[in-house]
């Protein structure tokens, strides 16, 4: 008996000798991805201060950035885990303690469209993915308007994720979400000329980021979030498809369903989505009325 108590003992230590080394590969190489560094050449966009370049900056501003670095663009806490970790978002202005100082119309261009910080490593959480799809006139804009914002004194604290956090990332917990190793740099996409079409649809759910909690093929999706519900099926296979283009855009303004259901902002960012013209959510509509009908995906 003792014999036997013996071998399951060394067994037991075995076994979590092996866990630990895992878990410190797992702990190393994540740490490794977070520190690699990226040389990008990027593409020349033009950065044009008329008012209607500033004011259509401002717009796409309003939807992809104040929710998350503050509506004065200061930044400030966004993720706070005694477990995990500290991740605050950066001060997008030219104030004390903010990045538009020292970045370069280049720095705004790799780091907003290929997702490498003027240090030459992957930004994290920030889904450059998105702002990958914005053509020249889009990303022009934006870069002119956080130029020109008013500036804002607030220091932010460099990101401190703990061990733990660095092993679930490396065990895919938390998704994709060092954009420089995804986005394809080589390629760019197709940009449709502005307008209510299938077309300038399709290019206002990709900038958007429809897809990566509604699935590649917009049927639905469970996104990597520790906690999100699944992302609804967007196709004419779903309850869209006894929508009328009216009640979309009132739930895209509300977040409320013409059933009455309301849209979690914690996931589903309404808020500053709904801030998008009748015209480009009324693409989205056509765009999303266009798909086939696909039964909702689960997974």
């Amino acid at each position: 008996m003792k014999k036997a108590l013996k071998w399951i003992a060394i067994g037991l230590g075995g076994l979590i000798v092996l866990v630990v080394i895992a878990l410190a590969g797992l702990y190393f190489s994540t740490n490794a991805r977070f520190n690699k560094t990226y040389d990008i050449d990027v593409e020349t966009v033009v950065i044009q201060n008329d008012q209607a370049s500033l004011a259509r900056g401002e717009h796409w501003v309003s939807i992809h950035c104040a929710d998350c670095h503050s509506p004065d663009l200061g930044g400030g806490p966004f993720f706070d885990d005694p477990a995990l970790g500290v991740v605050d978002s950066p001060n997008l202005t030219s104030g004390q303690g903010g990045i538009a100082s020292t970045y370069t119309d280049e720095d705004w261009v790799r780091v907003l469209r290929h997702g490498v910080k003027k240090d030459g490593r992957s930004v994290f959480i920030m889904p450059s993915g998105y702002f990958y799809y914005f053509n020249d006139q889009d990303l022009g804009s934006i870069i002119a308007y956080l130029k020109t914002a008013p500036p804002v004194d607030r220091q932010i604290r460099p990101p401190a994720l703990k061990p733990m956090a660095k092993v679930l990332y490396g065990l895919g917990a938390f998704g994709d979400l060092l954009y420089a190793e995804v986005i394809p740099h080589e390629t760019r996409p197709p940009a449709p000329p502005v307008g209510v079409t299938v077309e300038y649809g399709e290019y206002m759910v990709n900038a958007n980021g429809c897809r990566s909690c509604h699935g590649h093929e917009l049927s639905g999706a469970k996104p990597p979030e520790p906690g999100a519900p699944l992302g609804p099926n967007l196709t004419p296979g779903s309850e869209l498809a006894i929508w009328s283009q009216a009640e979309f855009l009132q739930s895209m303004r509300t977040g409320y369903t013409p059933d009455g259901d309301q849209l979690d902002p914690g996931f589903m960012p309404w808020p500053g989505l709904g801030r998008m013209t009748d015209e480009e959510l009324s693409a989205i509509w056509l765009y999303l009325q266009s798909l086939p009908a696909l039964e909702t995906t689960t997974k």
